[in-house]
This record gives structure tokens, sequence and C-alpha cells, in this order.
């Protein structure tokens, strides 16, 4: 063990204060038997090292995204032009030298290794061939996303910036690739221009992430190019306003701070909007998101104290008094058997989550299906009151449009119920202050891949020939029969009575066919639209049991490794005590006085944890009473 003592808490803590805390934690463990107490605390150091804080840039399409990006970290790092779109997610962060790459998805040919990832760095000025839709259309390049690194002084503390593609109305497939990424994400910046209020999709599609990440502010652009912005942003101030009343609203002009950065001109940087919007990036986003890990530290720190310290305490207290040992012994054995059951299988919280994932499968695959039937019967309804034929293309449009929405909706669903079951297994933990598991049941972007697109389908047009040769075919019979009839009163075979009853049998041939092949075209139309919603259920219903399936076995193991420490702590100080119990006198002072030093480490270390934590509850005291 170390001989060294954690360093006094400071007023404020630093990360490097978080990361010597959790080193002299380390040395307390030690590489001794507790490698879940190890365990926890690498994972721990691990996130202090890597303290990305991600923010997912979103909006439709040529909403100015991408040139918010460049505004903010004064650089080109993203492809921007009237006829250029993203089509890749761009993520820039801190790095020096500036630098790019692209990571590309491999697998082998017999798919065992699919799902592996592999960073391929590129020049920075070839970025716009495998990040926009002119140079990588439908991203047929097949990338993950792509990567920037910039020195600048706004990505040092940890920002990284993710510039995703346009989700085109907001209701199509790339909506559901982009709310998938939002559980990744710390915050979600919403992009829409300053030509017009947002549109009702925008104003969905927002109600929808903030269900996902409650952490959401959003941009007006283009302010410079509409003198009316400021009626805009008023209205757009209403319509979040309704949906909460804390979602902050940035006007901004990236085109002022580029030209301000160019100029170093202030009073323009000043008029672009951009201050406000950086302040609350490092106040708000990148501050909340380091009280958040200072907490996390803290309560990690703490719980590997307390495991530490029942251990040494059990053993001190037994050598100290012998007398109750038997009787110490006795309460931890109690209480080491109560913290077996939670590890057996048939414990509670095992109980609680089988049950809650049988019934939260069932509840989200119906979900799906009647979401799904319901659009299978506003389809119908409407091909029933048409030919659908002729606006083929944009029905099939809508129909994967709503599909989309309605996988969206269901997933965002499955997320927040997938909480709740977490919350509940943690319920039976009340004695410890437990952390609930990362889950990542949202991530679904691919869900409609293995989807086929819709079928095409002949859209009725018929040409002038065809009209002729079918009305020929229906008049035939009349100009004969007629003609038969007139022959008997001496009258020509072709004459003006058959040819009138040829026109008239022949038009309502061509209304009887025209009518039968409308009839065809709709049950065709209806049998494509079944054939599609039931391939998307079955696609989609597999995808997302087997996300469930990874949910349960995430809190499992979760909650495992929780009552296997707890377990581990009370055998530890069920054999600590007994071992006491037949020390020699002689070796009984020297044991003690080596116990004592310990807890006098562990219990330093836990001061050092406890003034994080309430220099972090202090923050936030003060922040709440500043924002009332």
């Amino acid at each position: 063990m170390a001989e060294a003592e954690p360093a006094k808490p400071t007023t404020s803590v630093t990360a490097g204060h978080l990361i010597g805390l959790v080193d002299h934690g380390l040395q307390l463990v030690g590489t001794g038997e507790r490698a879940d107490l190890r365990k926890r605390l690498n994972q721990t150091l691990g996130r202090l090292k890597d303290p990305s804080v991600r923010v997912i840039v979103v909006g439709e399409f040529k909403q100015g995204k991408s040139k918010l990006i460049n505004a903010l970290v004064t650089a080109p790092v993203c492809p921007v032009d009237d006829d250029i779109a993203t089509s890749v997610p761009t993520v820039v962060r801190y790095g020096d030298p500036a630098s790019a790459a692209i990571l590309v998805s491999k697998a082998d040919g017999d798919g065992s290794d699919e799902g592996t990832v592999e960073r391929q760095p590129i020049p920075i000025g070839d970025l716009p061939a495998y990040v926009s839709e002119q140079g990588n259309p439908g991203n047929n390049k097949k990338l993950i996303a792509a990567e920037v690194s910039l020195p600048r002084r706004i990505l040092a503390g940890g920002l990284t910036v993710i510039d995703s593609p346009g989700v085109g109305g907001m209701g199509s497939s790339h909506t559901l690739t982009t709310l998938t990424a939002l559980p990744t994400a710390d915050a979600m910046l919403l992009v829409s221009d300053a030509s017009q209020e947002y549109t009702a999709p925008e104003l969905r599609f927002l109600s929808q992430a903030m269900r996902i990440t409650p952490n959401v502010f959003a941009v007006l652009s283009k302010t410079d190019l509409y003198p009316d912005w400021r009626r805009v942003e008023e209205t757009d101030r209403g319509h979040l306003a309704n949906l909460a009343p804390d979602i902050p609203l940035f006007p901004v002009s990236s085109d002022l701070r580029l030209e301000a950065a160019r100029l170093q001109d202030s009073e323009l940087n000043a008029e672009s909007g951009f201050p406000e919007l950086i302040t609350h990036l490092r106040t708000e986003i990148l501050g909340k998101a380091q009280r958040l890990q200072r907490r996390s530290v803290s309560q990690d720190l703490l719980s590997v104290t307390e495991h530490l310290r029942l251990s040494l305490q059990s053993e001190v207290q037994a050598l100290e008094n012998p007398q109750d040992t038997p009787r110490m012994i006795a309460r931890l054995e109690l209480a080491k058997s109560e913290a077996d059951d939670l590890r057996k299988r048939s414990a509670r919280w095992q109980i609680t989550l089988n049950d809650g994932i049988s019934d939260l499968i069932a509840d989200m695959e119906y979900d799906l299906r009647d979401r799904l039937r319901r659009i299978q019967r506003e389809a119908e309804t409407a091909i029933d009151q048409g030919d659908p034929g002729p606006i083929w293309v944009e029905f099939s449009k809508w129909l994967e449009e709503r599909a989309a929405a309605a996988i969206s909706d269901t997933f965002v669903l499955t997320s927040e119920r997938a909480q709740e079951l977490a919350a509940q297994v943690a319920e039976h933990f009340a004695a410890e202050d437990v952390t609930l598991p990362e889950m990542r049941v949202s991530d679904s972007g691919d869900v409609l891949d293995p989807v086929d697109v819709m079928p095409d389908m002949d859209d009725g047009h018929l040409n002038p020939v065809q009209k002729v040769l079918i009305g020929m075919r229906g008049s035939y019979g009349g100009v004969l029969m007629f003609g038969l009839l007139t022959s008997i009163f001496g009258m020509a075979l072709i004459n003006p009575l058959s040819l009138s009853a040829g026109l008239l049998l022949g038009r309502k041939a061509y209304r009887e066919d025209q009518e039968a092949r409308l009839k065809r075209r709709q049950n065709e139309a209806k049998a494509l639209i079944r054939r599609q919603l039931d391939d998307v259920t079955f696609q989609v219903g597999k995808q997302l049991k087997d996300r469930l399936r990874l949910v349960q076995r995430a809190i499992r193991d979760h909650f495992t490794e929780i009552a296997d420490e707890h377990h581990r702590s009370l055998t530890d100080s069920v054999a600590a005590a007994q071992k006491a119990a037949t020390i020699y006198a002689l070796e009984r002072d020297a044991r003690i006085s080596n116990i004592k030093a310990e807890l006098r480490k562990v219990d330093a270390l836990r001061r050092a944890a406890e003034a994080v934590s309430v220099e972090v509850r202090d923050v936030d005291g003060l922040k709440s009473a500043g924002a009332q």
C-alpha cells in the first residue's frame, strides 16, 4: 500500500485533482483480491482521461448546420455550398496538429468481423469528397463518420461537435438515424434558418428528441439574410416555450462570424450572436457535463471506500474487542447471506428484470404493430379515394416517412421504458446509492436497412392508340348485333344505327375497362403496402427484440457487479473477523496499528470524495437559485 495521503480538497476541483484521487484509490485497492473494485476505478479513470462532451447539430437540409460549425471553430472544416449537402456525420474535436480521418466499417467475406471499425487518415482538403452528397451521394462509400481534429481553444475543454446529415422533411428514415445518435450525445443543437418559423415536422422531431436527451438548445441561423428575423425569433420562442420553458434560442449569423474572424473585428463578432452561443456551450453544456462527471467520480470513490472500510473496520473491532467477535461474525454472516441472495438468479431483482423485459418486449411489439396498422388503414383509405398509379412515387415516399416516424416513436418509447425498468431493478438495492447502467436501446439507425424499397407500379396511363383499341373491342359486338337486326329491314350491315350502337357500347366498354384497371391498381397498391409494412414489422420487430435483449444483459451485468461487490466485501469482512480471533496478543497490537493506518488513508480519501460531492451540490444549488 502506498503511504502518500491524497491531496487536500481544493476550492475548485480540477480534472487533475480527480485523477489524483482515483489513482490514490487504486493504490489503496492494490493488486490484491479486490479486482472488482480495481475494475470500477479503472473505468472511472478512463472516463476522466477522455472528457469528451458531444454536441450533435441537427436540422433539415440547407439550414446552415455546416456553416454554423465552421463559424464556431473559425475554420472551413465542413464543406459548404448551395449545391452541397452533408451525407456523412462529421465529428469535430480538439487535436494538434490539425488532421482528418474517415471511419469505415470492415467485414470479412463471411461476415465474421462485421461491426469492426477501421480509421483511415485522409488529407483535410479531401474531406468534401467523403462527407458531401456531391462527393459521396447517399453515402454509397458506406462510411460510418468522418473525424476532424483542430487546435481550437473552444474545443480544448473536451467539446466535440457533430455535423449530422440533413433530415429532409424531419420525417424520413434520416430522422430515425439522427434520433438514434442522440443517446450517445450530451446535448442537441437544433438549427433552423430565419426564413420561416418552425414547421410542424421540426417541432415533432424536437419533442421526440427531448424524450431522449433533455439537454436541448436551438439556433436561428442566417439572420443576416432575412430582415424580418426578429419576428421569426419571437414566434419560434413561443413554440419552444410550449414544448419546454427552458430551451434557449440563439439568433446568429455565421457569415458575420467568419468575416469578423477574418478582419479580427470584435464588434462584428458581437453582432453575429456567437459570443452568447459560445458562453452557453462553455457554462451550461461543458460545465454541466463536468459537474456530472465530478458527481460520478465522487460516488465511485465513496462506494469503493465504503467497501474497503467494511473489511478493515470488522478486523480492527475483532482485534480490539475479542469478546464481541462471535456476535459481530454472526451479524456479518447474516448480512452475507442476504447479499448472497442477491447474487442468485432467483433473487427478487432478477425476477423483476426478467418479468419486466418480457412485458417490455410484448408491449413494444404491440406498440409497433399498432402504429403500422394505423398507417396501413390510413393508406388504404387514401387509395380507395383515388387512383394510386399517377402518384405512386409520392405515395411511396409518404409511406416511408410515416413508417420511419412510427418506428422512431416506438424506439423512443422503448428507451424510456427501459430506463424505468432499470430504475425498478435499482429499487431492490435501496440500501445503496446505485447508479443506473448506460443503455443504447435507441441505437437503431440501420433498422430499415434490410427492408427493400417499395416496388414500382403501373401508373395506369394509356396512349391514344390503346384507348381506341379498347373502344373498338367493345364496339365490335354492338355494330355486328345491330347491323344484323337492321339487315332484316333491308339495311346494310354498316349503317348509322349500328354505328351509333357501336359507339355507345364502345364507350361503355372503355369505362368498364377503366374502372376494372383502377380497381386492379388499387388492389395491387394495397397488396404492396401490406407486404411492405409486413416486411417492416418483421425486420424492425426482430431488431427491437435484439436491442431489448442487450438491455436485459446490460442491466443484469450492471447489478450483478453491484451485488458481487457487496457480497465480496461482506465475505472479506467475515474472513477478517475470523482471522482476527485467532491472532496472538503479540501480533494483535502491530496488526491494529497497521489496520488503523490503512483506515486513516481510506477515511482521508472518503473525505476528499465527499468534498467533491459537496462542491458539485453547492454549484448546482447556486445555479438553481440564479435561475429562480
